[in-house]
């Protein structure tokens, strides 16, 4: 895929790939697009969490369950 971008991008870009330590380019972009695909599963997530019924009340009571699980299954 080759995609053309005028000099003011392609001069970010290779200024993100010598600051990041990306080895090319195409690298810094394959990690852009990861991570606005994360962002992307993220925003579904919360949106059909938005629109599901509501199971337990998130008080003070289930967070400090929700710690104490934690703390159990880690050992903590």
């Amino acid at each position: 895929m080759n995609i053309p971008i005028p000099d003011s991008l392609k001069s970010f870009v290779d200024e993100q790939v010598a600051r990041r330590g990306y080895a090319t380019s195409s690298e810094y972009l394959r990690e852009l697009i990861r991570v606005d695909q994360d962002r992307q599963r993220l925003r579904d997530l919360m949106l059909e969490g938005a629109e599901s019924p509501a199971m337990t009340a998130a008080d003070d009571a289930y967070f400090n369950g929700l710690r104490d699980r934690v703390r159990q299954a880690t050992g903590k």
